[in-house]
């Protein structure tokens, strides 16, 4: 019997987000982390030896390395998949040079998927898009919170039981929220292309519409009709606290250009019968409990599912006499070790990156388009921009609303001043 082909990858971008998928792949068959670049050469050798490490990373001469540009990266032999997880400020710079390999006939490549959010703003979202379809190979928009385990069998059960009985779902809530993140160009507000809102509530607008639709019918059988928002800096620019982040994140001064801590959205859909569904979305870079906590939340007729992240079954108790170092080893933006704290196991499991990446892998491998590709990246973008809209304008606006192609938040730009 003939070797099954695997899938060579490599991976820009050597920090947090990439560890993440690395640790994920110990699930995830036929594929080999074979390449990592980042600008800096001593991260990326360090998730290269975090592949290895992990059985994850190829053998002998094909052993996962870090690679002296980008360009001999995506041109590699052994290279068939990139997954750009590279800042937001370079996606498309990114981008550009991989296409134009391909272009060239300096690379083949099966597949490349994107980390979300696909752009900083809709007129990038529109450049990485345009550069994927004129490329003719599939793209992934890596949207994590879709493959996670806990609501993926609630959305299943929810609508072979609750919905086909009863009627479909009519609200979703969704929630992403932790103390802040681990890299300071997250907190710049131009690098970045926002604040938390631009960072987080990508997750939250896709899964609430993934929630939304019928497992059987396409993503556009819901139509967004308007939206509402609002943004705020609740704790990151009080003075002690601005202080503590500009000397923790080099180059951030909350005090003069803040991003904002705290967002919400209400997206109004509408499916293909004219019922109105309503999304409820919110993040915050100002929670501080055990860690990162997800929630999931659905409503129909004669039913309702929930989800919550910190509902742990594993929980640790640690007295006041176990003074151990501060760490992310119970949960992922951990605040504390002593008390007691819940803990998720497996997070690249939990999270839905294991699901995700066997699942793109597979569909690379087989030549397909992944159900999430870059358009859809694109809308989410859309859907960003015009919660910024929203939020700035102080009003509901009609999707899409006039100007937002050219759109730019004003915390991108920085000329946000927060309860203005």
């Amino acid at each position: 019997m003939a070797a099954r082909k695997r899938l060579g990858i490599g991976i820009i971008g050597s920090g947090f987000m990439t560890r993440f998928h690395i640790q994920s792949f110990v699930a995830v068959r036929d594929a080999d982390i074979l390449g990592i670049w980042s600008p800096t050469r001593e991260h990326a050798e360090s998730a290269a030896r975090l592949a290895v490490d992990l059985g994850v990373g190829g053998f002998g001469a094909q052993r996962c390395r870090a690679f002296e540009s980008l360009a001999q990266m995506v041109s590699a032999p052994q290279i068939d998949a990139i997954w750009i997880v590279g800042p937001n400020y370079m996606r498309v710079a990114h981008a550009q040079e991989i296409f134009a390999r391909l272009a060239e006939g300096k690379a083949e490549l099966k597949g490349v998927a994107c980390e979300k959010p696909l752009a900083r703003n809709v007129a990038e979202a529109r450049q990485m898009l345009d550069l994927a379809q004129q490329s003719g190979i599939p793209h992934a928009y890596m949207e994590n919170q879709l493959f996670a385990p806990s609501v993926v069998r609630g959305r299943e059960i929810l609508w072979r039981r609750g919905a086909a009985i009863s009627g479909r779902p009519y609200l979703a809530r969704t929630a992403e929220e932790h103390s802040g993140p681990h890299n300071p160009w997250f907190w710049d507000g131009a690098r970045q292309g926002g604040g938390v809102l631009n960072d987080m509530l990508c997750h939250c607008v896709e899964s609430g519409r993934w929630l939304l639709t019928d497992p059987q019918k396409p993503r556009h059988s819901v139509t967004l009709k308007h939206v509402s928002a609002q943004i705020a800096a609740l704790k990151w620019t009080r003075p002690e606290y601005a202080k503590r982040l500009k000397s923790r994140m080099h180059g951030i001064d909350y005090a003069k250009t803040p991003a904002e801590d705290f967002a919400r959205g209400v997206l109004t859909f509408q499916d293909e019968a004219g019922n109105e569904l309503i999304l409820e979305a919110s993040t915050s870079w100002s929670y501080v409990g055990t860690g990162l906590r997800l929630t999931f939340e659905v409503l129909g007729p004669e039913y309702s599912m929930s989800v919550n992240s910190l509902d742990s079954d594993l929980k640790v108790y640690f007295s006041r006499e176990v003074k151990g170092t501060a760490g992310e080893d119970i949960v992922e933006k951990q605040n504390a070790e002593q008390g007691l704290n819940p803990v998720v196991p497996t997070e690249s499991a939990y999270y839905g990156y294991e699901g995700e990446n066997r699942y793109v892998v597979g569909k690379f491998l087989a030549g397909e388009m992944p159900a999430e590709t870059w358009a859809e990246g694109f809308e989410v973008v859309q859907e960003l921009m015009a919660c910024y809209m929203a939020a700035e304008q102080k009003r509901t606006v009609p999707f899409p609303p006039d100007g937002l192609d050219a759109f730019v938040p004003a915390v991108a730009k920085g000329e946000w001043a927060p309860g203005q």
